[in-house]
């Protein structure tokens, strides 16, 4: 079948699903600029985005190729193991599934140590239709990384929505960036383990630079405003994210060295939420009038 064709079938799949394509794309995980331009026929889909794609939305990825014809039928899930009946797929489908149960054995063991068979047995399904979604370990830890970053946007804009205030959303962004809880904990033990493979992985990496892009931007943003109201000195926006976010991370990786509930308190989460105040306080806010 013509790409154009695909391209098509694949539209028609975005518009019967009533979202939009950047959502699709979240739900396929992959990189909505590459959804554009394979919807715009400036890039093929892979296999396995194909396969991702009728999994969503619940076609044969034979009708999506065309090798199948008449209207889109539901696709047949890949084989499970005959020893463990599949469990119900949760909602977003499998891919998502996939990639959530990734991410977790990632915080719990380390990327390396997490083999696809571990992955597969999360899952209750096998290693074979893991495959069928992402054939490759690059390609899911692609995926896994992109998942992330949209995950830690989609928090950073529950956690600040509603502010006017410049100096309390920035205050909310601190909150959210400090390990107090056990959910908070695993997400940060999945950015260093990422940021150990960003260094060896061209791929990994230039996701690494866009998020750290985006989130640096978002920090600078709030600075900017910040200036605006009066809220913070008059200081350059873009350098003050750059030191902010630096000393985000450096206190964050000894949080994550030491066990919660040491009798260490000086590397704890409260001593590193109280560091970050003190900094905001000492080099951004604005003394009172």
């Amino acid at each position: 079948m013509d790409q154009d064709e695909v391209a098509a079938r694949v539209r028609q799949v975005i518009d019967a699903g009533g979202v939009s394509a950047r959502e699709f794309a979240r739900r396929i995980v992959i990189d909505p600029s590459k959804l554009s331009r394979s919807l715009n026929g400036s890039r093929r889909f892979t296999a396995a985005e194909l396969a991702r794609i009728a999994d969503i939305g619940g076609v044969d990825a034979g009708w999506l190729l065309g090798s199948v014809a008449g209207p889109p039928s539901p696709i047949a899930s890949p084989p499970s193991p005959a020893a463990s009946p599949p469990a119900p797929v949760p909602e977003g489908g499998r891919p998502l599934q996939i990639v959530r149960e990734t991410v977790r054995l990632i915080a719990e063991r380390g990327f390396h140590a997490v083999r696809v068979a571990d992955i597969a047995t999360a899952c209750r399904t096998s290693t074979a239709a893991i495959h069928y979604h992402f054939p490759g370990r690059d390609e899911l830890l692609e995926a896994a990384v992109r998942w992330c970053m949209d995950e830690d946007t989609r928090r950073r804009a529950a956690a600040t929505e509603g502010a006017v205030h410049a100096g309390d959303e920035l205050r909310r962004l601190l909150e959210l960036q400090t390990p107090r809880t056990d959910q908070q904990r695993r997400q940060w033990c999945v950015w260093l383990d990422l940021w150990a493979e960003a260094a060896r992985s061209t791929s990994v990496g230039q996701l690494h630079r866009e998020y750290y892009r985006q989130w640096r931007t978002t920090v600078a943003e709030v600075i900017r405003r910040g200036v605006g109201q009066g809220v913070f000195r008059p200081v350059d926006p873009d350098h003050a994210a750059l030191t902010l976010t630096a000393l985000i991370d450096g206190l964050a990786s000894q949080v994550l060295a030491t066990a919660p509930g040491s009798p260490d308190s000086g590397t704890g989460a409260e001593a590193m939420h109280d560091a970050l105040i003190a900094h905001v306080d000492t080099c951004l806010t604005a003394p009172a009038a």
